[in-house]
């Protein structure tokens, strides 16, 4: 059996989605590409600095400051996206905005802020952990993944 969900097109809808390819605005790709690129590189230079602080002024090794960094950078974005500040950066910026840890407290976050409303459990736990619960499990099983690989052939021994 081929597959016969693929639904033809009559002749008005294709003339249609012809009209509607020519009234699409094109997209700045190289500027949008320019403004991830910036707005990334500004984000992980700021990581850099505060990492760069927490070893000057809080005399850690570069492997000690890394946790707070962290943890720095994620009260940041939180802040920001209640202020609804950092929604605005990633309509502007684009992926640039979505470096993994800001990124990833920004929807962690703008999920709990938008559903509060539903309730602790149901409205702020279920929603927030939609998108976390699958990137805890790509990231558990990726773990055990390479865990099982370096066990199998002694990486790192």
């Amino acid at each position: 059996m081929a597959n016969n969900k693929i639904k033809k097109l009559t002749p008005v809808q294709q003339e249609y989605r012809q009209l509607a390819l020519k009234r699409q605005p094109a997209r700045p790709v190289a500027l949008n590409c320019l403004r991830a690129f910036v707005v990334g590189g500004l984000i992980c230079t700021l990581g850099q600095g505060i990492q760069e602080a927490f070893m000057h002024f809080a005399h850690m090794t570069q492997k000690e400051a890394a946790a707070p960094t962290v943890a720095v950078l994620i009260a940041i974005s939180v802040v920001l996206t209640a202020a609804g500040v950092y929604d605005k950066l990633g309509q502007w910026a684009g992926a640039g905005s979505a470096v993994p840890v800001t990124g990833f407290a920004n929807a962690m976050s703008s999920a709990a802020i938008e559903h509060r409303s539903e309730g602790l459990v149901l409205g702020t736990g279920a929603n927030m952990f939609k998108l976390a619960g699958s990137v805890i499990v790509f990231g558990t099983v990726a773990a055990f993944i390479i865990a099982l690989l370096r066990f199998i052939f002694g990486y790192g021994r």
